[in-house]
């Protein structure tokens, strides 16, 4: 049995060998990552991995290339300029890779059915034209809630609720209270859907694989899950820095109009609140590369705090199956692992527990 085990474990540890002979472990690289149904998705420089969990157990990774529009185009590579940019390039891949898992989960789950039945014809896919135009409605529908719930609803509500719509300062202050409050209820009330539970824990997985990354540790699960869920460059962490950026922006940008019109209405600070979000964010993207470098001072932990404060609902204790998935899926992004072992899939066999009892139970 010891043997046994050591072997397992001298088998692991041999997995860390690059087999991407330019990738230099030494060598300081930022990584990023994001939760996906049953799974995880990882971005290193160049390479994009995204590996989830099947229900019969096995991990199915797609890997490609990717390069952002700022590497592409160098002269978007100024201060938030890039963050406006990078905000919209990392959108467009993280509903890709959304979509992705959920083609997984739902034809997972299709051909379980179909087994148990012993009838059932796998659904037609779709083109590649037209999975882009899906893709693209898709981060469209997803811009326009959003800026619909986050930014219109608080200027609407503050306007008729609050009598101070010539109060550049007061207004955006209460239209930031409303903007965070809404935000904070949102996540508060997704936070106790089942699904939702286990997209936060494969997030906190994917927190631990990156911090593991960074600290040099072993990718194994039993070192992986002793680091913490909380990651100063989170994605949750820069909404909360963009809720607290619009207050100043938006204030500024509404005392400048005022003297020059002389007054303010509602639907002229739509007309120049909105297409004033991309600057929002490039401040907001520049704000959180900063706090993220000096999150060991007084003053970056203090930047910091708001954001980790939110990842104790975004994130949860991800168990050890999950944390192997984000390990794969950053292995695969680093050029660690050949993502096309895990394409090699044993047949379907219908499980007792796992992702299809998990969806037949929703």
């Amino acid at each position: 049995m010891n043997k046994e085990r050591d072997l397992r474990k001298t088998e692991e540890k041999s997995s860390w060998v690059p087999t991407n002979p330019t990738y230099d472990p030494n060598k300081p690289m930022q990584i990023g990552g994001q939760a996906v149904l049953e799974g995880v998705m990882m971005r290193a420089p160049g390479s994009v991995a995204t590996a989830v969990r099947k229900s019969d157990g096995s991990i199915v990774v797609k890997q490609h290339s990717f390069v952002s529009l700022i590497e592409k185009h160098k002269f978007l590579n100024v201060p938030v300029i890039r963050g406006a940019v990078g905000l919209i390039d990392m959108m467009y891949l993280g509903i890709q890779t959304l979509n992705w898992s959920a083609e997984v989960a739902m034809a997972d789950l299709e051909a379980v059915e179909a087994k148990k039945n012993g009838n059932g014809t796998p659904a037609p896919k779709q083109s590649k034209g037209q999975s882009k135009l899906a893709l693209i409605a898709s981060l469209v529908i997803a811009l326009a809630m959003g800026i619909a719930i986050f930014f219109v609803t608080p200027l609407v509500v503050t306007t008729k609720v609050f009598q101070l719509e010539q109060n550049a300062f007061a207004f955006n202050v209460v239209a930031g209270g409303v903007r965070i409050t809404l935000l904070l209820v949102y996540l508060l009330i997704i936070s106790f859907l089942k699904d939702i539970q286990r997209l936060f824990q494969y997030h906190g997985g994917e927190h631990k694989a990156v911090f593991s990354f960074e600290l040099n540790d072993e990718l194994l699960p039993s070192v992986v899950l002793q680091r913490s869920r909380f990651h100063p460059r989170c994605g949750t962490s820069f909404l909360l820095i963009v809720m607290f950026v619009a207050i100043l922006t938006f204030a500024l940008l509404d005392a400048l109009i005022m003297q020059v019109t002389g007054s303010m209405t509602l639907l002229l600070r739509l007309g120049t609140h909105l297409p004033f979000i991309p600057v929002v964010g490039g401040i907001s993207y520049e704000i959180i590369k900063f706090s993220a470098k000096h999150s060991t001072t007084w003053w970056g932990r203090i930047l910091i705090a708001p954001g980790l404060w939110l990842q104790k609902i975004t994130t949860k204790e991800p168990d050890e199956s999950q944390v192997e998935v984000a390990i794969v899926a950053l292995k695969c992004a680093l050029g660690l692992e050949d993502p096309a072992k895990y394409s090699n899939l044993k047949p379907l066999e219908v499980p007792t527990t796992g992702l299809a009892e998990h969806l037949r139970h929703r």
